[in-house]
């Protein structure tokens, strides 16, 4: 991997670039970390706290501290997802109105990196094809070690193997990081978050709101709302779909890396959240 020489008007002689990898606490930027930390020891570490991640996450990040040896920064946003959500009337985030990821992830990094020029790495890896999330700050200059060193998930897998973290708990029953309200999560993601965390699946319900003047609903998916969700007969019915799909999906193909999503929603995840 070789750094960019930058040496356009942000980068006058002598100014320090500082070097940053944020971490999203699932399994590609965990193991972009440990692939660069000896290869960048003044590389900074940081942690976009939402305030309403998983305990998973949290645990996970201390262990990955504890092998890198150095603090990870916490950034949090200056207010609650409620704050935002009450200016939003009550409007849940979705795919199309992300603001959750722009006001408690992106917000707090920018602000966290200032005026400085930075070189952020990404864990995207050389067998994906998405950009995550780049900075339109001039001064953010986006670093893609995986793919500009050709690794890939068996790769990322390996380091994570190698290092004794292996995979974070939640991916026993969930394919990605992020809140645990995340918007992005298929239905039987949500049956696991109430199988796992009752008292989050709770918190996630009571955002959810109906207009009775209105008629309107806003709940986290757009065909059904949480409490109708969690009735026995529907979960059922979920969790019985979810295991014939993956059996399908087996017999397709056996090497099937992600068994978890669901095919009538969307893929493609929170960027941020991938960093």
């Amino acid at each position: 991997m070789n750094l960019p020489n930058y040496t356009g008007p942000l980068h006058p002689e002598g100014q320090k670039v500082r070097h940053i990898l944020c971490l999203s606490g699932g399994k590609d930027s965990t193991a972009l970390a440990l692939y660069m930390r000896d290869k960048v020891p003044e590389m900074e570490y940081a942690f976009a706290d939402t305030g309403e991640e998983l305990p998973e996450t949290y645990d996970y990040l201390a262990l990955l501290e504890a092998q890198l040896g150095k603090k990870i920064t916490r950034l949090n946003p200056d207010r609650p997802f409620q704050h935002y959500l009450d200016l939003w009337n009550n409007m849940l985030p979705d795919a199309r109105t992300r603001w959750c990821t722009r006001m408690l992830k992106i917000k707090p990094f920018e602000d966290f990196v200032g005026d400085d020029l930075v070189y952020s790495y990404v864990g995207i890896r050389a067998d994906e094809n998405r950009s995550g999330y780049i900075s339109s700050k001039p001064n953010i200059i986006p670093i893609l070690p995986f793919k500009d060193d050709g690794l890939g998930y068996d790769d990322v897998m390996q380091i994570l193997n190698n290092s004794g973290l292996g995979l974070p708990k939640y991916y026993e029953w969930r394919s990605r990081s992020g809140c645990y309200f995340c918007f992005y999560q298929q239905r039987n993601e949500w049956v696991g978050l109430k199988e796992r965390h009752p008292d989050l699946f709770e918190k996630a319900k009571a955002f959810e709101k109906f207009d009775e003047q209105t008629g309107r609903r806003y709940t986290w998916n757009q065909k059904e709302s949480l409490e109708e969700l969690a009735e026995p007969a529907r979960t059922a019915k979920i969790m019985s779909d979810f295991e014939e799909r993956k059996q399908a999906r087996r017999k397709a193909n056996p090497m099937l890396i992600d068994l978890l999503g669901e095919d009538d929603d969307s893929e493609n995840g929170c960027n941020i959240c991938h960093l």
